[in-house]
């Protein structure tokens, strides 16, 4: 049985009861799917995100930083990739922690590594992409985007590119974290708790957005058009979808339920999930962060390389699924 069962008799009964609309209706369709979602969606975010955050005040931020200093092969990349999973940041406010590891001494294809990562694959998005397509869904996506961030910040390392890097931000003096005193399980679970209500202010508006706009495909766009325009028969699909995604901002939670609607109207996963990637880890507004700290080279280099991993695993995952 469904473990969201209830939610669905909630949003059958607000839809077809209290409004009273018919089951086949492109409205009722539309407004139950939205409802449906964004019930599911938060109780989704209030339980696993209280729990994830709880069990990230055991990890100090400065001696993470310490033991990806002292590593300069592939396995500092895949650390800081899976660093990068349980920080609590979007594209745009990654990018400070990112001067803060070049500042440091992190190897620069380290950074990126969990530049990548941080927006692209976090907590919120695997709950998202687990509650609106299972498991194994979510533990690919979640597998994929590890493995391009690991990739991209290994290949880019190779290169040695800390020329390109704007002179000033190996001069900035950050300052070293302070060790706290380890807080007891009360303290920890009102940081969690404080947290997770911070987060979902946050994040919600966006889920609420993107859920809103998915309803809307879900109930009235028709599936033929973009079947045509982005389905399986169109090769170059997946870097369209990518080139759709780079102009627009928005976090996981925003993009997953747009990327839930277009599936269900016919577009391939891989298609549509590389539009995810391309959204939350190459948007505009980050480019233009970033670009206060690399120099244009860089950054063109940067964008080259993901956007070509992105498309490769559109691609991929349109084969395998």
């Amino acid at each position: 049985m469904d473990p969201f069962y209830p939610v669905q008799l909630v949003a059958d009964f607000v839809t077809y009861g209290l409004f009273n609309l018919g089951r086949t209706s492109l409205l009722g369709s539309a407004l139950d799917f939205f409802i449906y979602d964004s019930i599911k969606i938060l109780i989704l975010l209030l339980v696993i995100i209280f729990l994830v955050s709880y069990l990230r005040t055991f990890i100090s931020p400065e001696r993470t930083r310490k033991f990806l200093t002292k590593k300069f092969t592939i396995f500092g990349n895949i650390l800081a990739a899976l660093f990068g999973i349980i920080t609590p940041f979007c594209s745009c406010s990654a990018v400070p922690l990112f001067i803060g590891f070049v500042e440091s001494g992190v190897p620069l294809g380290v950074t990126f590594s969990y530049l990548i990562s941080a927006p692209m694959v976090n907590e919120v998005a695997v709950i998202l992409l687990f509650g609106l397509f299972g498991l194994w869904v979510a533990l690919l996506y979640a597998f994929s985007g590890v493995t391009i961030a690991v990739l991209v910040g290994f290949i880019m390392g190779k290169m040695h590119l800390e020329p390109l890097v704007e002179d000033y931000v190996f001069k900035i003096k950050a300052g070293s974290l302070l060790e706290e005193q380890k807080p007891t399980a009360k303290e920890r679970a009102s940081r969690a708790y404080l947290y997770t209500l911070d987060l979902i202010k946050k994040v919600y508006p966006y889920v609420l957005l993107g859920v809103g706009i998915g309803a809307l495909i879900h109930g009235y766009a028709p599936s033929d058009i973009l079947t045509k325009i982005a389905g399986r028969g169109n090769v170059l699909a997946v870097p369209l979808a990518v080139l759709v995604g780079v102009p627009l901002y928005s976090n996981s939670a925003g993009t997953i339920p747009i990327v839930q609607a277009l599936i269900s109207k016919g577009l391939p996963l891989g298609t549509a999930l590389s539009f995810m990637m391309s959204i939350t880890a190459l948007s505009f507004p980050e480019m233009v962060i970033l670009r206060k700290v690399l120099k244009p080279k860089l950054l063109g280099i940067y964008i080259s390389i993901l956007a070509i991993g992105i498309v490769f695993t559109g691609y991929l995952f349109n084969i395998i699924l």
